[in-house]
């Protein structure tokens, strides 16, 4: 499969043509998982800079059945076959400067071969080195070239656990557009709480803790609505208990939203709560604050650092329910206040995580760190 080289370029700025980037990724069509939504982000930045004659690039894709890509034909997909991922990469990163991976486990890959010679970046999550790490991930993250995190917090977290993983570049994450939707909330619907998430076996995404608070809610705001919207081996559980809440009547479930409808999702929301316990990022809420929505998050994550408390939302203690209860109260009860800090948000978004914020954080670790490494490799 060819490399994406230099389409189009302007003046001055093939300095790098020649510089050869391998990306290695469980999907590159998907736009479902947090990994998967990593993975996007590079392949379009890296796109971008083959565009800008910075470099040339290539992609292998573990789980991905299609040959190519409708945006990046230049991505060899493996139709799940670990092996032939494992092969491949090897076999493309004698012909890299860097290998750029969107995991840890993904990560692996490199050091199975040859391609160890080569500088490795790799993605460092939230779930790949915090409490249930497995050793082989830790290792391959102390092994690394250049390990990325999306977080503060992530980092902190995983070198606390596991020392010599402080040294992580943060680079946080984006959407994969600029704009902003124009269509706003629906003024005549019930004041509305959305959460939008997968729902897992372990439910630390806030759930429970939405249900539990939302009996004290209704009894402060008669119509308000909770919204659960997203699937998973979760999602009976969390169904059985929004139907023994006393609460039932305002609280709906829609099971998964296809991508199509979340325009109409986001236009019903007044407010976005995920007061998650286990967030390395969560792009759902600079989702939010691209739609202009205000966003209660919690102190337990990551949450905290994306989600700035009393300007674009509230953080809750998850140890202390009745914070939940209140800060729900106080943005559904006041929809200016909840319109406020939903455009404050929409502010930050476009400060720190539109696209443009995010490429120019990622071309700065792959041409700064990651390029002048294999320069010097090459030697």
């Amino acid at each position: 499969m060819p490399w994406a080289g230099p389409l189009v370029g302007r003046p001055g700025q093939n300095r790098e043509v020649g510089r050869r980037i391998l990306l290695a990724a469980e999907s590159l069509d998907t736009e479902n998982s947090g990994i998967g939504r990593v993975a996007r982000l590079m392949a379009k930045a890296l796109d971008e800079l083959a565009r800008e004659r910075v470099l040339t690039v290539s992609a292998v894709s573990l789980s991905d059945r299609r040959t190519g890509s409708r945006e990046w034909p230049w991505v060899t997909p493996c139709g799940g076959r670990r092996m032939a991922y494992v092969l491949r990469v090897q076999g493309r990163a004698l012909r890299a400067d860097a290998v750029l991976y969107d995991s840890l486990s993904m990560a692996r890959a490199h050091f199975m071969g040859p391609a160890r010679r080569r500088t490795a970046l790799a993605w460092m999550h939230g779930i790949e080195a915090w409490e249930a790490a497995r050793p082989t991930h830790i290792a391959v993250a102390r092994r690394v070239d250049v390990l990325v995190t999306n977080s503060n917090f992530t980092r902190r977290r995983a070198a606390a656990l596991h020392p010599g993983l402080d040294g992580a570049r943060v680079c946080w994450l984006g959407t994969e557009s600029d704009r902003a939707p124009t269509v706003g909330q629906c003024a005549d619907g019930p004041p509305t709480v959305l959460i939008l998430s997968r729902i897992d076996e372990r439910s630390y995404k806030g759930h429970r803790e939405l249900i539990e608070a939302w009996p004290a809610v209704v009894r402060r705001v008669p119509e308000a609505r909770l919204l659960i919207a997203g699937a998973g081996p979760g999602l009976e559980e969390i169904r059985r208990l929004a139907q023994a809440s006393p609460a039932a009547t305002n609280i709906e479930l829609t099971g998964f939203v296809p991508a199509e409808r979340l325009p109409t999702l986001w236009a019903r929301t007044s407010v976005f709560a995920m007061p998650s316990r286990g967030e390395g990022f969560g792009l759902v809420y600079i989702e939010a604050m691209r739609h202009g929505v205000s966003v209660i998050a919690s102190r337990q994550d990551a949450g905290q650092e994306i989600n700035v408390d009393g300007e674009t939302g509230f953080n809750v203690d998850l140890e202390h329910p009745a914070e939940l209860v209140e800060a729900l109260v106080a943005l559904l009860g006041d929809p200016h206040k909840a319109r406020t800090l939903g455009a404050a948000g929409r502010h930050r978004w476009r400060q720190h995580f539109a696209w443009g914020a995010f490429r120019s954080r990622f071309w700065t670790i792959v041409v700064e760190d990651a390029i002048p490494r294999a320069r010097v490799r090459a030697r």
